[in-house]
């Protein structure tokens, strides 16, 4: 009887996948956001990054936000929103300015860094798979990833994703 009960909850286990495509600082807290938030309600999650999302694996992070292109992008300033024109985000050093203040924003207001995110999501079992055609095609070497994950195609995520309750794509 402890046996059938105990497959019955193996077979309502939740599973969730994300397929990671944006490297920037806004885009990489969506995914690790939702991954760690689902492990901690216990959904087999499995994150699998690729093109500028592999980005995010990498040892040393280098995110920035970039206003361009990005017409929603506004920062809290001196009790007011202020956003800035798309055309602004072409001069030299504003998307460095953005990121700063970002990062700034980021820590003022107690949000945990992609690091602290990742490392989240590596302590709650998330599996993360790099992609490995994109390695080959951006020239890019498993030696500069966290040691955490793993490498892998379209076919490795597909195994998860065909047996997933939730897939997303961010």
């Amino acid at each position: 009887m402890a046996e059938a009960i105990g497959e019955k909850a193996l077979s309502n286990a939740k599973k969730m996948t994300i397929i990671c495509t944006k490297g920037s600082l806004d885009w990489a807290y969506p995914p690790f956001i939702l991954a760690t938030t689902a492990a901690a309600m216990d959904v087999d999650v499995t994150m699998f990054f690729t093109f500028y999302g592999l980005q995010l694996l990498q040892k040393d992070l280098k995110l920035k936000v970039t206003p361009l292109g990005n017409p929603a992008m506004s920062m809290p300033m001196g009790g007011m929103h202020m956003s800035m024109p798309n055309m602004v985000g072409m001069i030299p050093g504003v998307t460095d300015m953005a990121s700063v203040m970002m990062k700034n924003l980021i820590k003022k207001k107690g949000v945990a860094s992609i690091e602290e995110l990742r490392e989240a999501a590596t302590l709650s079992d998330v599996r993360m798979i790099g992609c490995q055609m994109t390695l080959d095609l951006f020239e890019l070497d498993k030696k500069d990833m966290i040691d955490e994950i793993e490498i892998g195609g379209a076919a490795t995520w597909m195994e998860s994703a065909l047996e997933s309750d939730i897939n997303l794509y961010m």
